[in-house]
């Protein structure tokens, strides 16, 4: 009898259906697209309507090779990828794929991986949806042009392996205007008067100057401490008591749940939603049993379901007591632009609390849920209930206030607590004309502060707030602009980069339409459109590409070439005494003395909150008593990018360089010529280059003795450096698409047996794509 197919695009996923459903369905995983538009050209015809050129992807065909094995026994194909566009596309991509098998399929959605939301969805299966599809194929689109046309021109201009792109340029474009106003700002001061007052029964209450409400220096007040010193009588002329209700927030949706990892666990955008991905999916929490225990992460509606309402009101009255449930239901209203067959991110069965769920989750899951928990819970819950006491205090012609407010019941804040909510008491028996005594006076001194700089949590705010990117994207945008090295963090803050300032001032001059908060904004709603149906892929990728592409043909006439422009510094040559200059070298940004080649000095450097230039030391060459092979003078150990080196002590008229370490014998055998390999050291770190050489000039990257983790493969991992001087473990098969940025930890997978695990925000991460082991960092 055949069985019915299902077909979802990730593994662990995979394993969780298959488990709630037995033998009656094969239930297989895409592991992500298994189309892309190619790495070789556009793949976008602007001449022919816009048509997406979409192919296999290279890694992925062996997939598509087994699906259709599967599918072409299978009764009925079921297409279960996630609930958004990006899950529409795979679902469309895998559909063109299997269609020449002539099965039934059908197009299944589920916002939570419980047996009860798969066997509900199986029962009302759909079609595609087309209109989700084209949405997606827009995004791809419109971000492959501009990644495709614009990012040449940084390469030409700026240096190789850079890239722009629609919402990542609009990131660092916030995050370098918001570094200009810090540069731009001017610190005004000015200042506080605070007191201690005595009631007659010697009870103390906190007041602070609020007339004058401007105090601008020392001398000020002096003057208005004199007045309050003097005053025949401090006396209370008004008391205003009222009571203040707390709402609780709306569960959380992607961008609320980013910010609010990143404040209170602080958790990356990336690590937020890798966790968030792993409760979604499914874990096991109590014998053979694996369960989703949240529903979708990526979601930008509040909106929650009667059956999750019914569940917390059940709840709240049995765990917590019948004073903390809301007289009725609350629910809360999406965004215009949300999709609203989306649900808010929710644990899949309230009876999961954190504490039930302790022993089978580790450190950063349980951190994760009880947050989701918690603010699921809160958002069913009475708001909390605060007495407010303001007093206002005459001193002659100087007026003070004190505030008091005083929790009556907590609500929500018994489940969900809000950390700015603190009582702050006032005597009970005060009344209005009581005269009151000075104890303490304290004048104190302030400056103004500039903006603070964006941190991950106030970026996503922003970039939502102004209707830029959508849940999918801020993780992988964020990731981008660090990768690219266009920002730094410092204490969880981003600080653009000399190479961020320059890329941004580059394309805010030569496309100042895709740089505009508005155009963005208004692409974001144009995608919003096509998935509604009401705008069609072709009209809106024209209206798109019309803006963009005359912008793009200016840019490529007028863009500012910046490896050829020299920029002073302010700072002078300590050799020569010359200006030194800004320059754009290969490795990066550096000073550069102007009497170059005369003076040949260089320095790095940094830049101070404020945008002062900074020189960054670099240690003085070491006098060695090895002899140059070229012109035969003493060599000096001299600190790269890379590390030490040995220079010729005649720089710059003999440039001869050579690495600090000798080559090192190995038994590998040279695959041209038979020779044995040495492993040698140059400028993107040790590889392996024939012992022959020059006769024989083959290299090869360094093996590590590690197989690589993909089923099937039979390559081992090799350590390599790219251009920009970052090191990274890749497959030595060419076609492998294993490729790690962290160094492997030699431990074996306690699952799977692979050779080693990949460190990631502190977690151990096996990184066979087949296998979701994940281990606390030890």
């Amino acid at each position: 009898m055949s069985k019915a197919f299902l077909i979802v695009e990730s593994p662990t996923k995979a394993r969780t259906i298959k488990r709630y459903l037995g033998k009656t369905y094969d239930v297989d995983a895409t592991m992500g697209h298994i189309k892309d538009l190619p790495k070789s050209s556009l793949g976008v015809d602007a001449e022919n309507g816009f048509k997406a050129d979409y192919k296999v992807k290279a890694d992925k065909k062996d997939v598509v090779k087994r699906l259709k094995k599967i599918a072409a026994s299978a009764s009925t194909v079921y297409l279960a990828p996630d609930p958004d566009r990006e899950g529409e596309a795979i679902a469309w991509h895998v559909a063109e794929e299997l269609k020449k098998t002539n099965i039934p399929m059908k197009r299944v959605v589920f916002h939570e991986i419980t047996k009860k939301a798969i066997l509900e969805a199986l029962k009302h299966p759909t079609e595609i949806n087309k209109a989700l599809y084209d949405a997606q194929m827009a995004r791809r689109s419109m971000d492959r042009i501009v990644g495709y046309t614009m990012s040449p021109l940084l390469w030409k201009n700026v240096r190789r392996g850079l890239s722009g792109g629609r919402v990542q340029s609009i990131a660092l474009r916030l995050i370098c205007m918001r570094q200009d106003e810090i540069d731009a700002f001017d610190a005004e001061e000015y200042w506080t008067i605070d007191t201690i007052l005595a009631t007659s029964k010697k009870e103390e209450i906190s007041a602070r100057v609020i007339i004058p409400k401007k105090i601008p220096d020392k001398d000020a007040a002096a003057g208005i401490v004199d007045t309050i010193q003097k005053a025949p009588e401090i006396t209370i002329k008004k008391i205003t008591k009222k009571t203040r209700n707390r709402h609780p927030l709306p569960p959380f949706i992607t961008s609320t749940l980013q910010q609010s990892a990143s404040s209170r666990l602080n958790f990356s955008a990336k690590k937020t939603m890798r966790v968030a991905q792993q409760l979604y999916e499914g874990l096991a929490i109590g014998g053979n049993e694996v369960s989703g225990l949240i529903t979708y992460m990526r979601t930008d509606s509040p909106v929650l379901s009667s059956e999750a309402i019914n569940q917390a009101r059940t709840f709240i009255p049995k765990e917590l007591g019948k004073a903390y449930l809301n007289d009725k239901p609350r629910q809360f209203k999406a965004k215009k632009s949300a999709q609203e067959a989306h649900e808010a991110i929710r644990p899949t069965s309230i009876e999961n609390t954190p504490d039930t769920l302790k022993k089978y989750l580790n450190k950063d899951q349980l951190a994760l849920y009880g947050l989701i928990w918690k603010r699921f819970v809160a958002s069913q819950m009475k708001s909390a209930l605060f007495d407010q006491t303001s007093l206002d205090i005459a001193a002659s012609d100087v007026s003070l206030r004190a505030n008091g407010s005083i929790m009556r019941f907590d609500g929500f804040l018994k489940v969900y607590d809000l950390k700015e909510e603190k009582d702050s008491l006032l005597p009970v028996d005060i009344k209005e004309k009581d005269i009151l005594g000075l104890t303490e006076i304290t004048p104190k001194q302030h400056f103004t502060q500039p903006p603070p700089r964006f941190t991950e949590a106030s970026l996503i705010k922003e970039l939502e707030d102004k209707g830029i990117g959508r849940p999918s994207t801020y993780a992988p945008t964020i990731s981008t602009i660090q990768e690219r090295e266009y920002v730094r963090m410092e204490t969880r803050a981003f600080i653009p980069t000399e190479l961020g300032r320059d890329v941004n001032m580059l394309l805010v001059q030569n496309y100042p339409n895709i740089l505009d908060f508005g155009f963005t904004a208004r692409m974001e709603d144009m995608l919003d459109s096509i998935e509604e149906g009401a705008v069609q892929y072709g009209s809106a990728m024209e209206t798109f590409y019309n803006t963009y592409s005359k912008e793009h043909d200016q840019a490529k006439k007028n863009m500012e070439n910046l490896k050829t422009k020299e920029r002073p510094s302010g700072i002078k040559c300590d050799k020569c005494g010359a200006d030194m200059l800004i320059k754009l070298g290969r490795n990066g940004h550096f000073l550069g003395c102007a009497n170059y080649p005369e003076c040949s000095n260089t320095m790095d450097f940094t830049r101070d909150e404020k945008g002062t230039i900074l020189v960054t030391k670099r240690p003085e060459p070491e006098q060695t008593d090895v002899k140059c092979d070229k012109c035969g003078a003493d060599m000096v150990i001299k600190h790269g990018k890379y590390g030490p080196f040995f220079a010729c002590s005649r720089y710059p008229e003999c440039k001869n360089t050579r690495p600090l370490e000798a080559d090192k014998p190995t038994d590998i055998k040279c695959d041209k010529c038979g020779a044995n390999m040495v492993i040698k050291h140059g400028r993107y770190g040790a590889f392996l280059g024939c012992s022959r050489y020059p006769e024989c000039k083959n290299i090869k990257p360094l093996p590590m003795g590690l197989k690589c983790p993909i089923p099937g493969c039979k390559g081992e991992i090799t350590q390599q450096r790219s251009r920009k001087g970052k090191t990274y473990y890749k497959c030595s098969q060419k076609d492998c698409p294993f490729i790690s940025w962290t160094r492997p930890v030699e431990k074996k997978c306690p699952e799977c047996g692979v050779d080693f695990l990949i460190e990631k925000d502190n977690q151990l991460i096996c990184p066979n794509p087949e296998c979701s082991h994940e281990e606390d960092k030890g």
